[in-house]
Order: C-alpha cells, then sequence, then structure tokens
C-alpha cells in the first residue's frame, strides 16, 4: 500500500526536474527522467489493480501530513486506495506513461520538448491527487490542478493564437462549471460539518428527504448539492452546456488531446459522480438531471461528428458523446457500468488520436480528411491500430460467443442498463444512446474510409505542397506554431471525397518506433480489456468493496432484458457501417448530395447547434460591453482623471505658476514673506 506514495508523487518530481532543469538537463534527460517516473507508476499501479480484480487486496487510507486544523475544519493530506481508485491509477498511469513515450517522435523537432515533458508529468501528478483524495478540499486541488495542467498544454504551442484562445477559452469554461463544484463543497461542509469523504457517505442516507432553504424555496437538500457538484463535472467533462472547450482544445499537440481528453481529464466528472454515488443515490432529481444531460450530450456530440472534417475534431466530439454514456449509466444508477465504459474508452480512444496524430505525423500536419486517402498501404501499422480503435468504439462483437471488442461490451452494457432500469428518463437514454451508437459507427467508419481507403488526394494540400516544394517528404518543423493553421474552413474549396488530386509526388512515411509502441499496447486494450474485465465490474460486488454504490438487482434485471434490446447496438453498429461504406466507397457522390438536400440541418450539425455563436452574442460581447464601460467611465474616466492623472495635472498647474513667481527680483520675495507674516499673524489672532 505504500507503493501510492511513489505512484503519485514520482510525476511530480519528475515534473519538477524537468520544468527547473529545462535545457540545463538537455532534451534526451529530460523525456528519460519523466519517462521513467511514469513507467515505474505504471508498474506499481497494475499490481494495485489486479490484487482488487482477485479479492486478495483490502482498501486502506496512506496519511501523508497534516493540513489544514482551523476550528471545526480539519483535514489531512491522505491518500485513499480503494477499488475505484485503482481503476483510476491504471487508467491515468498506463495512458500517460504511453503517451510520454509516443511524444518522443511526436515532438522529436519541437525546441521546447522539455518544458512540454514536464507539463505532462504535472498534469499526470494533479489528476492522481484528484483519484486518491480522501476529502472534498484535496479533490478540489488535484480539480484545479487538472484545469491548469490542460491551461498550459492546450496553450503550449503559445506562439500560435489559436492555442491561446483555445486555452483561455478551457479555462474560462471550466471555472464556470468550478463555481458550481466549489459551491456543492461549501455546502456539504455546512449540511455535515466535515469534507471527509467517508464521513460524508456514511451520513448521506440519513439526509434523505430533508429539505434546505435555497432561493426562497425550500427544497432537497441532497439535490441542490448533487446538482451543485454535478456542474462542477459538467465543466471538466465537456457535457452539453459547458462543452465548447472540449473541441477546441485540439489546438494543442496531438498527445495532449490523447492524455488530457480522451483518457483523464474528461473523466474526472465521471469518477466524481460515481465517488459521491451514495450521495447521488439520495437525490433522485439530481440523477434525473444526471440522465437527461448525459443522453443529451451523447446525441448532441455524435450529430456533429457526422459533419466534421478534421480528424481530431471527429474523435474529440466521439469523446464527448461517449462521456454522455458513462454520465447516464451512473444517472440510472449503474455506476460500475459507467466505470467500466471509462476503463475501456482510455485504451480504445487513446488508440485513436494517438492513430490520428500518426496519420498527422505522415501527413506532414494535415488535418483534414478531405486531402487523405489510400493511406492503409502507406501507414500499414497506423491502419491497423486504428481499426482495431474503431471496432472497439463501434462496439463490434458476437453476443452469443460473449466475445468482442472493448466497446462491445461496455457500451452494450449501458445500453442495456439503461433499458432495464425502466423509468421514463432511463428509457429516454437508452434511445438516445441506441441512435447514438448508429451515428458513432457512421462517422467512425466514415473517418477510417476517407483516410485510408479510396484514392489518394493528397496533391491539393497546402502543408503536402509545401513539403514537395521544399524537396523532401519529411515534415520540415513539427512545431505547427510557426505554421498556418491545419483547419479548412468549408466555405473556401472543399473538394467532395472522391475528389483525385493525386499524390503530388508525396510520400506519407509510417512513424517512428516510440510512436509505434503505444499504439500497439492501446491496441492490445482495445481488443481484450472489455473480454477480460467485464466480470469484475459489471457481475462481481466484491470487487467494488464498497467503493461505489452497487445495486446488484439492476445488474440481474440488465441480464434478463429482451434479446432484442442486447442486439440493438449491434444492429444499428451494422447500420451505420452500410451507411458509411455506402457513401464514401460505393457511391462518393452522395455525401455532397445529402448536404445540399439537407442544408440547413447540415450546416446546424457541422456549426456545432451554433452554441459558439450563442454564447458569444449573449455572454462573451456582452462581457467585453461592460468590460469596456468599466474601462473608459470608470477607471480611465474617474479613477484615472481624478486620481493619479489629476494628480499629475494638478502637479503640473502648480509648477507653471510656482515658475512665474520665480522672477529673480528680491522685492517680489519680500512681498510674498509680508503676505504670508500676515497671514500667520491674521490666524493666530482669530
Amino acid at each position: 500500500m505504500q507503493s501510492i506514495l511513489l505512484i503519485v508523487f514520482l510525476p511530480l518530481l519528475a515534473a519538477i526536474v524537468g520544468g527547473l532543469g529545462n535545457r540545463a538537463l538537455g532534451n534526451t534527460l529530460v523525456k528519460l527522467i519523466t519517462t521513467g517516473a511514469l513507467f515505474v507508476s505504471c508498474a506499481l499501479s497494475w499490481p494495485i489493480f489486479l490484487a482488487f480484480v482477485g479479492g486478495s487486496a483490502e482498501p486502506g487510507v496512506v496519511p501523508v501530513l497534516q493540513w489544514v486544523q482551523s476550528g471545526a475544519l480539519s483535514f489531512d493530506w491522505a491518500l485513499r486506495v480503494d477499488t475505484l481508485t485503482a481503476v483510476m491509477l491504471v487508467v491515468i498511469t498506463t495512458v500517460s506513461a504511453l503517451v510520454h513515450l509516443y511524444s518522443w517522435g511526436y515532438m522529436d523537432e519541437d525546441p521546447d520538448q522539455p518544458r512540454f515533458f514536464a507539463y505532462l508529468s504535472l498534469f499526470t501528478f494533479a489528476m492522481l491527487m484528484l483519484v486518491t483524495a480522501d476529502n472534498l478540499v484535496q479533490m478540489f486541488f488535484g480539480w484545479e490542478g487538472v484545469g491548469l495542467a490542460s491551461y498550459l498544454l492546450i496553450g503550449f504551442w503559445f506562439r500560435k493564437p489559436t492555442a491561446n484562445a483555445a486555452a483561455i477559452k478551457a479555462f474560462v469554461v471550466n471555472r464556470v462549471g468550478d463555481l458550481g463544484f466549489m459551491l456543492g463543497i461549501f455546502g456539504t461542509f455546512v449540511v455535515f460539518g466535515t469534507t471527509s469523504i467517508p464521513e460524508i457517505l456514511a451520513a448521506a442516507p440519513a439526509m434523505s428527504g430533508a429539505t434546505i432553504g435555497f432561493l426562497g424555496y425550500r427544497v432537497s437538500t441532497m439535490d441542490v448539492l448533487c446538482i451543485l457538484l454535478f456542474i462542477g463535472a459538467m465543466g471538466k467533462s465537456a457535457q452539453l452546456g459547458l462543452h465548447t472547450w472540449l473541441p477546441d482544445a485540439m489546438e494543442g499537440p496531438t498527445p495532449v488531446s490523447a492524455l488530457i481528453h480522451a483518457a483523464t481529464m474528461v473523466t474526472a466528472g465521471v469518477f466524481m459522480v460515481c465517488r459521491l454515488s451514495p450521495m447521488f443515490e439520495t437525490a433522485p432529481v439530481a440523477l434525473g438531471v444526471v440522465t437527461f444531460i448525459g443522453a443529451a450530450t451523447c446525441i448532441f456530440a455524435a450529430t456533429i461528428g457526422t459533419t466534421q472534417w478534421d480528424i481530431k475534431r471527429v474523435i474529440a466530439y466521439s469523446t464527448c458523446s461517449q462521456l454522455g454514456y458513462m454520465f447516464f449509466a451512473a444517472g440510472v444508477g449503474a455506476y460500475g457500468a459507467a466505470m467500466f465504459h471509462l476503463f475501456t474508452h482510455a485504451f480504445f480512444k487513446a488508440l485513436l488520436f494517438l492513430g490520428a496524430g500518426s496519420v498527422i505525423h505522415a501527413m506532414h500536419h494535415e488535418q483534414d480528411m478531405r486531402y487523405y486517402g489510400a493511406l492503409r498501404k502507406e501507414i500499414p501499422f497506423t491502419f491497423w491500430a486504428m481499426l482495431a480503435g474503431t471496432l472497439a468504439i463501434t462496439g463490434v462483437g458476437i453476443y452469443w460467443l460473449h466475445a468482442g471488442f472493448a466497446g462491445f461490451h461496455s457500451k452494450d452494457a449501458i445500453l442495456e442498463v439503461a433499458f432495464a432500469r425502466g423509468t421514463e428518463m432511463a428509457t429516454f437514454a437508452f434511445w438516445m444512446g441506441t441512435f447514438a451508437a448508429l451515428l458513432t459507427s457512421f462517422y467512425s467508419w466514415r473517418l477510417m474510409f476517407l483516410t485510408f481507403w479510396g484514392k489518394p488526394r493528397w496533391a491539393d494540400s497546402e502543408h503536402i505542397q509545401h513539403a514537395v516544394h521544399a524537396g523532401h517528404d519529411e515534415p520540415e518543423d513539427h512545431n505547427p506554431a510557426i505554421q498556418e493553421d491545419s483547419g479548412h474552413d468549408v466555405q473556401h474549396h472543399v473538394p467532395s471525397p472522391n475528389y483525385e488530386a493525386g499524390t503530388a509526388g508525396y510520400h506519407p512515411h509510417e512513424s517512428p518506433v516510440t510512436m509505434l509502441i503505444p499504439l500497439g499496447v492501446l491496441t492490445l486494450g482495445a481488443i481484450f480489456a472489455g473480454w477480460v474485465f467485464s466480470h469484475a465490474f459489471l457481475d462481481d460486488a466484491g470487487f467494488w468493496q464498497g467503493s461505489i454504490f452497487y445495486n446488484e438487482a439492476l445488474i440481474h434485471e440488465m441480464h434478463a432484458v429482451p434479446l432484442l434490446v442486447k442486439l440493438a447496438a449491434t444492429i444499428v453498429m451494422l447500420i451505420g457501417l452500410a451507411i458509411a461504406w455506402l457513401a464514401y466507397i460505393k457511391d462518393t457522390s452522395i455525401p455532397a448530395k445529402a448536404a445540399d438536400q439537407l442544408g440547413p440541418v447540415y450546416r446546424f450539425f457541422y456549426n456545432k447547434w451554433y452554441f459558439d455563436e450563442l454564447y458569444n452574442l449573449l455572454f462573451v460581447r456582452p462581457a467585453f460591453w461592460f468590460g469596456r464601460q468599466f474601462w473608459k467611465i470608470g477607471d480611465v474616466g474617474t479613477i484615472d482623471r481624478f486620481g493619479p492623472d489629476g494628480a499629475a495635472w494638478v502637479v503640473q498647474r502648480g509648477s507653471v505658476l510656482a515658475r512665474r513667481a520665480q522672477n529673480g527680483l528680491v522685492y517680489s520675495y519680500a512681498l510674498v514673506m509680508l503676505l504670508g507674516l500676515i497671514a500667520a499673524i491674521t490666524w493666530v489672532l482669530f
């Protein structure tokens, strides 16, 4: 159990050494230190997880130091290790270690590698602090730590304006969610008198039915607390309403996308809801909100993913959609299923992001899928890895053999348990999730067909042309911060998917071995993680050992749902595959015709339901207007005018008058002295 100290603090030590040592240590040494620390943490995490799977481990708490002692508020800095923590430990350290190794190749030509690897390690430490927290304040420390690290990593290429804007957007949107999270923590302390998570969860059932005054009304105490806490989860996990930062975060390096926005940070909200599941079970209204938001996010993000052309943005919206599955699973009370999908999703989504990075690396940083095609023979290892990731996310499997890729076991279980729950909100979630599974299959295979099949469409890419004109096939500089943004506006030149521009003499090459090893490892996870661990996560109440609320009756009902429900995900997956094959392989004129026919609907989805435009109208412009008024009227017009500027004006005018009085004539000075003397005598007398 003491190994948890090394698991958590080795990444922090690596971040400090890499950040302070920086160029003095050199690129290679910093990469060795940070990557080595993460692989050690990973190697120590898996035995803990496997011990819980085997039933030979017991939950425990490892104290670090006394943190706060102030009146009734008292808590230590301690690391909680239970089944839920163990699951997150292997997810975080495995993905982070592989991303560190992958970054050796992907960031090889970047001049700021030490800073990048230090940021990666800092992020990992903050996430580990979050999942090992024994009290809400410690969880909030990790919560804000991953927010800071994500800001640094998204804006890593700070000379790139779009990266800076994306980093600020992520930071600001998450602050909105964090306000709700803080209010939830404050309220929880007021109600329970403690921030200790075990004490809060033990006392929560007794608070069921209690009410509290809120905004002039008597409302359910637990519903208010849980909804406030869930608002924090909405921001961190990019749920509908607070989701707008996630796609823009793709402006950061691709390894950042895999680490933060696929496997770890965005799952923090799901982890928090599952950690506090005994609280949420006493708040039926809050659970309904969680279910609805999760189901709405699931379908919302999937519709957008069907229209995007940037390969990373398609996967980003896929992440948003899959997080919706996790939340509505938690909302219907299947916290084990939610964590199971979190676990499997980490492998196949990190695989897809890193595979996309390998494609981008091969295509000279071109991210628009309209300029890909026929890459399966050029980069075969990447192709097979991404194929495994696609089979996993679309849930390919055979029900009668209980065999399939990772998503087959976890996503199908979520749909089954939502149907088994039977409430109106759960039924709504089931149908939304089923339709989202169809869209997931469609946009996932659309990505594969556009990227790896068809004919080469490379010649019209500005990035490829740059490579050819420079006289080489490999990228001249791996840092996109000094290149044009790789996105292509739909209103400019938009070639159809069957556009045949040839290869422009360019020949993509497979990525270096440091990028391919992580792809290979994650491929194994995408293939086997669901099959190996499904029983422990879903059917074994003893596995969780009380770390989450486990509804055994609901799991029995899940296994008893009709066969058609069990096959629903597979059926819609095949429908989505067939539509994608028909549109992007069989008859490539269909997408353009469909876009024309669906005109307003297509534009609505392509423009992300106009959330950015709506928020710009409702919040951004008014905020800037108020800012300008406070600046011009309050700051410049009032404070500066009557403050420093006014004082300076008085001194300046006074000095002019004083200068005029200094005429050098003795009788003038004598007159001034006489007048002063008369004034003094007058003051004394009267």
